[in-house]
């Protein structure tokens, strides 16, 4: 470097574009947005904790991105870049809809009234004459994953006392029992196991996690290194109980009365000292309202701008890797002060905490990038591949300090 002459240092805008998170988001016919720059600062200092506390480096930006560079997706403006959700305008305001499921589609008739060829024009034109909570209210009554854009406040995750702290062992050679599935919960988990933990990912053979269907690509990125144990929660349920009691850690994203029900949940089985159980739900507890990374974030007011056109989606389901980064990162904290903890993190409260970051606005031009794919270490493990190292597992653990 030559006399006088100082490093230049990188804007949030140029970060941003850079990382693909810009490309990702705005109209598909105009350019990348750069407004919410300022989420990919905060996700990055959020995942420095996680570091700090364990030693593992991540990109932020790999994590944000990874899926959508992965699946070859790009930005689609009321469109998420996976194709299952839609930004709609209602008669007062704007709201989104995922109909990613089976039984999603089969309640288009239900929820308009009417029989349609086309859902998503028919939807349009039900919604444009209602008021926008009147829409989303009677989109929940039917368990549709639906949203009012900015419905959700900024909240810190929910925690609570279930049992005595343990002597602080940390992550590694910890036993971590993952139930979750898709995108958060995994993406959590796969932090966790970078860290040294045994990480077991359990699975109803009945409904496995979604993302084994079509490519493998983005499910072996976040489930590569992980063990596989496929149980019925029904019929296994005391097999699972026992997991339940020996792991140092529990991360679950089902329904909030899901596990309660079987006896399964975090106050009906008791656990070892320490024991942290993290909870992912799309809208807490209390509602039960279903709900997906991109629905989430619009709920939680993280969207993008098409000018005076109206919101966008901000890049691809982005609630969902900010909540898994967010929950390693309290999984991590959480241990290293005793654990004892049931730890619920909302999707939507996650999202609406980034989306109050003050909005970016590039100086100059700022190339917006597409994102580039991630590396993947290790296949994901083939469904119930470790179900005869059960007992092995649970004599392991009780080894354990």
């Amino acid at each position: 470097m030559g006399p006088g002459r100082r490093d230049r240092v990188v804007t949030a805008e140029e970060d941003w574009g850079a990382s693909g998170l810009a490309w990702l988001t705005g109209a598909p016919d105009g350019q990348g947005d750069f407004s919410r720059a300022a989420v990919l600062e905060r996700a990055t200092q959020a995942l420095g904790r996680f570091t700090a506390a364990t030693g593992v480096e991540a990109d932020a930006a790999e994590l944000l991105a990874g899926r959508a560079a992965l699946l070859g997706w790009t930005r689609a403006g009321r469109i998420s870049a996976g194709g299952a959700s839609r930004l709609l305008a209602a008669a007062d305001g704007w709201w989104a809809l995922t109909l990613s499921r089976a039984d999603d589609l089969e309640a288009v008739p239900a929820l308009i009234e009417s029989e349609c060829r086309e859902p998503w024009a028919a939807i349009a034109g039900w919604a444009a004459e209602r008021p926008v909570t009147a829409v989303v209210e009677r989109a929940r009554l039917l368990d549709l994953p639906a949203a009012v854009l900015g419905e959700t406040a900024p909240a810190a995750p929910v925690v609570r006392r279930v049992g005595p702290t343990g002597p602080g062992c940390g992550l590694r050679g910890a036993l971590v029992v993952d139930l979750t599935s898709l995108w958060a919960g995994p993406l959590c988990g796969r932090l966790l196991a970078q860290a040294g933990a045994t990480v077991i990912k359990v699975e109803s053979p009945s409904r496995p996690d979604g993302t084994r269907a079509g490519s493998t690509a983005f499910f072996d990125w976040m489930n590569g290194g992980k063990l596989s144990c496929a149980l019925r929660f029904d019929h296994d349920a005391a097999v699972l109980a026992q997991l339940l009691a020996a792991a140092d850690v529990v991360l679950e994203s089902s329904r909030p009365a899901a596990l309660a029900r079987r006896g399964l949940g975090p106050f009906d089985v008791a656990g070892r000292p320490g024991r942290v159980w993290l909870q992912i739900t799309a809208h807490g507890t209390e509602s039960g309202y279903a709900g997906f990374g991109d629905d989430a974030a619009v709920a939680g007011g993280l969207v993008g701008c098409d000018g005076n056109a109206g919101p966008v989606f901000c890049a691809d389901a982005i609630a969902d890797p900010l909540t898994g980064i967010e929950a390693a990162a309290a999984v991590a904290d959480s241990l290293a002060r005793g654990g004892g903890e049931v730890i619920t993190f909302s999707l939507a409260a996650v999202a609406a905490g980034y989306a109050a970051l003050p909005n970016c606005v590039p100086v100059g031009e700022v190339p917006a990038l597409p994102p580039q794919s991630p590396w993947i270490e290790a296949a994901g493990p083939a469904l119930g591949a470790d179900n005869g190292r059960i007992g092995e597992l649970l004599a392991r653990a009780g080894a354990r300090c």
